[in-house]
C-alpha cells in the first residue's frame, strides 16, 4: 500500500518511476485559511454532508479540512455522515451530500454501496436532494461504478492523462475553452466566472443524455486502465519510444468529460472525475526538500470559486 501511495505521488508531481517520490506525510493542509469576500449565506445556511462511513480517507478533520473551511467561509454548515444511506433519517436535513473516493468495506466486493443504499440515494436525488460524487483516479472509479451508474454516468475507472513533451502528464489544466456555459462556470456574477481549472490525477467521465460536460478532456487525452500501465507508458517514453505506439499499446482514448451536472427527477447531480481539486493537501517529504501543497491552496487557478459555484448550483442558490 506505501509503494502504490508513492507512486500516486509521484504521477502528481511528475517524477513516475524515478525514484524521487520519498514521501513522509501526506495531509490536509490544515494551515490553509480561504477567504470568501461576500459569503452567500448569513445565518440559517444549507447543511453540507460529507460521507465518512464508505471506506474512503475523506474527513472534514484532515484530509477534507480545507473544503470545509472555503464552505464555512461561505456561510453553509457542515457535518459527516457514518450510517448507511438507507437508514431512516440518514438524510434529513441535508441540502448537499458530498461522496468523495469511496472504497468497498469488504474487500471482496467490487462497489462500496450496495444495491438497498443505492436505490435509497437515488430515491432521495429525485426527490430534491443534490448529490456530489467525486470518485478519483484507480480504484476508487469501480468502488463508486454502481452508484454513479444508477444515475447514467460511465467511470473510466484508470488515470486519464496527456502527454507533453513526449512525457506524462496527469495534471491537466483546462482553460475557458474547455469549460461549459453553465451556472457553475459562469457563477452568479462576472466576478464568479472560473476561467481555469485544474485537476490532480484522476478518471475521465460520460454523463447521461443531456447532462453538462462542466470540464471537456481534450481530443487527445488518454486513460492507462491501472497505475502499473501508467508508469509502464512514462517508463517506455523516458527510454525513447515513439508516444504513439506506447500510447495505443497500453491506453485507451479519455471519456469526454472530467465533471459533469445535471437534473434528475427533482434533485440535482454533480460528479467529478478528480477528488484533489477539491482538497488542500500538503505533502512533506522524509529527504529534507520543502513541503508541496497541491489543491485549493495553490494558485494558477480558479477551483476555489469552482468549488463555491458547485455549492452554490447544487444547493439551489444558483439557477
Amino acid at each position: 500500500m506505501r509503494d502504490r501511495w508513492l507512486l500516486n505521488l509521484a504521477i502528481l508531481f511528475g517524477v513516475i518511476a524515478s525514484g524521487a517520490a520519498s514521501a513522509q506525510q501526506q495531509a490536509g493542509d490544515l494551515d490553509w485559511r480561504p477567504t470568501v469576500v461576500s459569503p452567500a449565506y448569513h445565518g440559517e445556511a444549507p447543511l453540507i454532508r460529507l460521507d465518512e462511513g464508505h471506506g474512503g480517507v475523506p474527513s472534514l478533520a484532515n484530509r477534507y479540512a480545507g473544503f470545509a473551511a472555503l464552505m464555512r467561509a461561505d456561510g453553509y454548515r457542515l457535518d459527516a455522515a457514518h450510517e448507511r444511506f438507507d437508514t431512516p433519517g440518514a438524510l434529513d436535513g441535508v441540502a448537499v451530500l458530498v461522496i468523495t473516493n469511496p472504497q468497498p468495506l469488504d474487500p471482496a466486493q467490487a462497489s462500496a454501496f450496495d444495491a438497498a443504499e443505492i436505490e435509497a440515494l437515488a430515491r432521495w436525488v429525485e426527490g430534491g436532494g443534490s448529490l456530489l460524487l467525486a470518485a478519483d483516479h484507480a480504484p476508487h472509479g469501480a468502488a463508486a461504478e454502481a452508484l454513479g451508474a444508477r444515475f447514467g454516468v460511465t467511470m473510466g475507472k484508470g488515470y486519464a492523462f496527456q502527454l507533453a513533451d513526449a512525457r506524462v502528464n496527469a495534471t491537466l489544466t483546462y482553460p475557458r475553452q474547455a469549460l461549459a456555459d453553465h451556472p457553475i462556470i459562469e457563477g452568479r456574477n462576472p466576478g464568479e466566472t472560473v476561467r481555469t481549472v485544474r485537476t490532480f490525477t484522476g478518471q475521465s467521465l460520460k454523463g447521461p443524455p443531456g447532462a453538462t460536460v462542466l470540464i471537456a478532456m481534450s481530443s487527445d487525452a488518454m486513460e492507462a486502465p491501472n497505475l502499473e500501465a501508467l508508469e509502464e507508458i512514462a517508463r517506455r517514453l523516458r527510454a525513447g519510444e515513439a508516444p504513439s505506439a506506447v500510447v495505443s499499446e497500453l491506453a485507451r482514448p479519455a471519456l469526454p468529460a472530467q465533471a459533469l451536472a445535471f437534473d434528475f427527477g427533482h434533485g440535482r447531480v454533480a460528479v467529478l472525475g478528480e477528488a484533489g481539486m477539491l482538497t488542500a493537501q500538503i505533502v512533506r517529504f522524509d529527504d529534507g526538500r520543502p513541503p508541496v501543497r497541491f489543491g485549493l491552496n495553490t494558485e494558477g487557478h480558479d477551483d476555489q470559486q469552482f468549488a463555491l459555484n458547485l455549492m452554490h448550483w447544487l444547493s439551489r442558490l444558483a439557477p
